[in-house]
């Protein structure tokens, strides 16, 4: 039996396994192998690594856990159930590894699947997702300074996503598609700060040797664009969470599983860090979730290995 099995292999559950095997844990890594950021060249706002890929920070994350006994294995979890002081996992056979298929056991889960971008069905928006196309201005707004940035609308929140990508450049566009244009006091903040704004509905994403050059609206409408940012609907990978009935909480961007401040769900034994859990959770921000969910679960351990010592002892 694994003391922790690490259901993701992203940055959350690399940095919770490092915490863990230096802690001298049995841990185990089940990593399906498609991070969310998986589509960008580069990552930014990360310190120490402004710039560097994603492929290279997992590389390296996987090989500093492994440095330390952990074992990672390239697989998706099929079931997972309670068992006596624990956990029983059925992995699905990945085709690259050839010890992936079976079933592995865990006194303790951290799950940190991480989530998904369900993006506008719009031709030419899904080929330049993490190209040209992006959602977090803190992330890839420095990289389009003072160039033509188009906000696609998805809903309430594009008009502050506006706002901010207005301190990268003064040439923003926002492009209502489907969404009602701003009124009242939005509008007015949009004049205020020269924020255009072009009505209808978006007919394709255009693109020249892969680069985006802009948006075509229905009627034919060009619009020339340097990069598009807008605000996909997040669809976290939390159905390991559910099976186990993990209590659910509503934040205005969906429903996410409920942890407390160490990643700690509602189900003894079980944490979760990362995107699956916290939708405004970035690289950095996963990489310190992961950390601490690590630390509490190992204290958690230790506070089982007294009992069990004790439970022996009393015999």
């Amino acid at each position: 039996m694994w003391d922790v099995v690490v259901v993701g292999g992203g940055p959350a559950g690399l940095s919770g396994a490092l915490m863990l095997g230096r802690a001298r844990r049995r841990v185990l890594v089940i990593d399906a192998g498609e991070p969310r950021n998986r589509f960008t060249d580069a990552m930014h706002a990360v310190l120490g690594r402004d710039g560097t890929s994603p492929a290279q920070l997992l590389a390296d994350g996987r090989a500093e856990v492994e440095s330390y006994g952990g074992v990672i294995r390239h697989a998706t979890v099929s079931t997972v159930e309670h068992i006596t002081d624990g956990f029983s996992l059925t992995l699905d056979e990945s085709g690259a590894d050839p010890d992936a298929e079976g079933t592995v056991l865990a006194r303790r889960l951290l799950v940190a699947t991480g989530s998904s971008d369900d993006l506008p069905d719009i031709p030419g928006l899904g080929d330049l997702w993490g190209r040209g196309v992006a959602t977090c201005p803190y992330c890839d707004a420095y990289e389009v300074k003072d160039a033509r940035i188009g906000i696609l609308a998805t809903g309430p929140a594009s008009v502050m996503q506006a706002q901010l990508l207005r301190q990268w450049s003064e040439s923003i566009i926002y492009v209502t598609h489907t969404s009602a244009a701003p009124v009242g006091e939005e509008a007015a903040g949009f004049a205020a700060r020269g924020i255009q704004v072009a009505v209808g509905p978006v007919e394709c994403v255009l693109a020249e040797d892969s680069r985006l050059v802009g948006v075509q609206l229905d009627g034919g409408r060009r619009i020339e664009l340097d990069a598009i940012f807008t605000i996909p609907t997040l669809a976290p990978a939390d159905r390991t969470l559910r099976s186990l009935g993990a209590a659910i909480v509503e934040n205005p961007v969906g429903a996410f599983v409920q942890v407390d401040a160490t990643g700690r769900t509602s189900i003894d034994g079980v944490w979760a860090a990362g995107n699956v859990v916290n939708p405004a959770a970035n690289v950095p921000i996963s990489i310190g979730a992961g950390a601490l969910a690590g630390g509490a679960i190992n204290h958690d351990l230790v506070l089982d290995d007294i009992a069990r010592v004790l439970a022996r002892s009393a015999q």
